[in-house]
């Protein structure tokens, strides 16, 4: 199980485009990834899931991927993050 926190830092947070993106690439892996925002847990092969969290900039989200692809995954959801979604700001 990789588990690791990370604050979303693009502008508009985890919108519909920037969930599809998330969604996209999870959904790429073998491993179950989760998603936890405060006292809410949601699949990140959800797009409603990712959605219903309203994670805006600023909020710190609990990743968790759990399988036999969970570093790669890991790996390529927390790249997303952190480059912002490939949103131009």
């Amino acid at each position: 199980m990789k588990n690791k926190k990370i604050v979303i830092s693009n502008k508009l947070g985890l919108h519909a485009r920037a969930a599809a993106k998330f969604v996209r690439i999870a959904a790429g892996f073998q491993s179950e990834i989760m998603i936890n925002s405060g006292n809410n847990k949601v699949s990140g092969k959800s797009i409603m899931g990712i959605m219903m969290l309203a994670a805006g900039k600023g909020t710190e989200i609990n990743l968790v991927a759990v399988g036999p692809d969970e570093d790669e995954a890991m790996t390529a959801l927390e790249n997303l993050i952190i480059n912002k979604f490939g949103e131009a700001e």
